[in-house]
């Protein structure tokens, strides 16, 4: 398997490219839009085809690529099914693998986040979207998020990954870019260790953030399978603009 990190700055977002050395056949987890033309320019140079992209769940803090992604390209639009997106092509579940040549892709449910978000399972790497970070986890304050719920996805569900299982998140503010799952259970100062349910919702519930910045834009952009809506103001239009190359990994 050819596996690469790539970073979008704006929203500090990690987009993963996997590709099928076999077969030449690739997909894109969490592609975002100002980058997709970088992205199929690596897909390009690796000799490799986009046959999918799929996302975690329906962003917040950018608008996906997927739907320029499929114009440009061809690619097939998979998303989690319980978010019941009419773009979509391929609906995932947990417990169905998506095939991407030789690549087996395993979904796990994972809500808390959002009510509809899932991490995937490639070998002994988890890409855990929003749910896990390095050192934290997403915030559960919208999109029918639920602390208690995200508690019981991470220590239940990813948590019994193996301690050896990569992770690797959907995003990371302080440039890391991997982590695992024996390290997050030992030290992730708001999941690991012995935090009981009662002190992570009581931390959630204590955080204060600020409203998104792009969320009233990128939602129902991202229900649409990545449409960057015609009111975007001026100031957030960087959001959707195409960027210069900025690739990583």
């Amino acid at each position: 398997m050819l596996f690469k990190q790539l970073c979008e700055p704006i929203s500090s977002t990690y987009t993963y490219l996997l590709g099928c050395e076999e077969t030449g056949e690739a997909i894109l987890i969490d592609p975002v839009l100002p980058t997709w033309q970088r992205d199929l320019a690596v897909i390009a140079e690796l000799g490799l085809r986009l046959v999918y992209t799929l996302d975690t769940h329906i962003h917040a803090d950018h608008i996906t690529a997927a739907i320029t992604l499929k114009r440009e390209s061809g690619s097939r639009i998979a998303h989690p099914a319980i978010d019941a997106l009419p773009c979509t092509d391929e609906p995932v579940r947990e417990g169905v693998p998506l095939a991407v040549g030789g690549i087996q892709i395993d979904p796990l449910f994972t809500p808390g986040h959002t009510d509809g978000h899932h991490a995937y399972r490639v070998g002994d790497r988890v890409l855990t979207g929003d749910a896990l970070l390095i050192d934290g986890c997403g915030r559960t304050d919208f999109q029918n998020g639920d602390a208690p719920t995200l508690y019981r996805s991470v220590r239940e569900t990813l948590f019994s990954l193996p301690d050896e299982t990569l992770v690797y998140p959907a995003h990371d503010y302080e440039g890391r870019r991997v982590s695992s799952i024996g390290q997050e259970k030992a030290r992730n100062p708001r999941l690991g260790g012995d935090r009981s349910l009662a002190a992570f919702v009581a931390l959630m519930n204590e955080l204060d953030l600020a409203y998104p910045t792009f969320i009233d834009y990128a939602v129902p952009g991202n229900r649409e399978c990545g449409v960057c809506p015609a009111d975007v103001p001026e100031d957030l239009q960087r959001y959707c603009r195409q960027m210069g190359d900025s690739r990583q990994g």
